[in-house]
């Protein structure tokens, strides 16, 4: 079986990504319960959009997803991104929290 090399985020593109309200959102959920579903709960956003913003997450580099059975959770790439970018997504998810 191929092993899967997952490519170092982009800044520019890990900004764009997480400069939407819904994708905000949901890293924090992630930031908080570790992982989540692909269709949380309390989330008012029609399936297919959230699908998309799912793809831009883990385009960039942000997230990582796990299949269990049926389900997919999706979990942060925290030290991936701490790595690459110290202290980036503290200051993200600090200033949501104002």
């Amino acid at each position: 079986m191929a092993q899967l090399v997952r490519a170092e985020p982009d800044l520019a593109v890990v900004l764009h990504a997480l400069g939407d309200p819904v994708r905000l959102e949901l890293v924090r959920r992630m930031a908080e319960s570790g992982e989540t579903a692909c269709s949380p709960d309390g989330l008012d956003v029609p399936r297919s959009t959230l699908s998309n913003h799912w793809r831009i997450l883990r385009e960039a580099g942000i997230t990582e997803t796990r299949r269990a059975g049926k389900a997919r959770l999706m979990s942060l790439r925290r030290t991936d991104l701490d790595t690459r970018f110290p202290g980036l997504l503290a200051a993200v998810l600090a200033e949501g929290r104002r």
